[in-house]
């Protein structure tokens, strides 16, 4: 079995498109992993859990998925995120609204512990530092935990005797080769933060017990313009360039 782990697809439909056609290239899935913040800042909230839908998956919540149904409170969203996730709720359908109501907070697959923040504080928490991984690693019992949240691509790996590291995603990890917890970030599909633009995904072959990372280019000027015919805020706009 092959699983397509994704996270913060944020309402860029072409991003999203242009990840599941480098996937087919690639010897296509069996099912997608998601890890939350399906919509929020891009300007196809709709279409891409639409797009989502149409495939075998499954999903956990995030912060922007609750935030765009009132499940959560947007008071402590950036203003702009604040302006863009008002935006969303208005482009939900009842469809779109009960799918993400019943969005898990968390996920347990096998040996993989899937949330969109941390094991800890599911929907909020940014894991980026070691000290705040290493906190985590006490709450999942996987032997791998899938996260999202922070749109950087990273690893951060404990060993048996609670030492942790940090480091980004290579191109491959064999997990079978290895005797450390790992808590493993793809990076963003529709945002990335790392500072490449380019969409950032991970694929789980279950057979070879490897993960794959990959990159991939997609037409930012088209979502940009389609941000733009929205009114959604500049700063989101804009930050695509950079992948900041």
């Amino acid at each position: 079995m092959r699983y397509a782990i994704l996270a913060d697809i944020h309402s860029n439909l072409v991003a999203f498109q242009a990840v599941l056609a480098n996937i087919e290239a690639r010897g296509g899935f069996d099912e997608i992993w998601c890890l939350g913040d399906i919509v929020g800042y891009g300007p196809e909230p709709h279409a891409c859990i639409e797009l989502l839908r149409s495939y075998k998956h499954v999903c956990v919540a995030g912060n922007h998925d609750w935030a765009a149904i009132g499940k959560i409170d947007v008071s402590d969203f950036n203003p702009a995120a604040a302006r863009a996730c008002r935006w969303t709720a208005q482009q939900l359908t009842n469809q779109d609204i009960d799918y993400l109501q019943n969005l898990p907070e968390k996920l347990v697959l096998g040996d993989f512990t899937l949330v969109h923040g941390s094991p800890r504080h599911p929907i909020w928490e940014y894991l980026l530092s070691i000290s705040e991984a290493r906190d985590n690693f006490s709450y999942f019992d996987t032997s791998f935990c899938l996260a999202g949240h922070s749109h950087v691509p990273l690893v951060f790996g404990q060993d048996k005797v609670g030492n942790c590291i940090r480091g980004g995603i290579p191109n491959e990890i064999r997990l079978t080769s290895r005797d450390n917890r790992l808590i493993i970030n793809p990076g963003g599909v529709g945002q990335p933060r790392d500072g490449d633009p380019m969409a950032s995904y991970v694929i789980y072959d279950g057979d070879t017990q490897t993960i794959f990372h990959y990159r991939v280019s997609y037409n930012i000027a088209s979502t940009q313009r389609k941000m733009i015919d929205c009114g959604l805020p500049s700063s989101l706009i804009l930050r695509l360039n950079y992948g900041r």
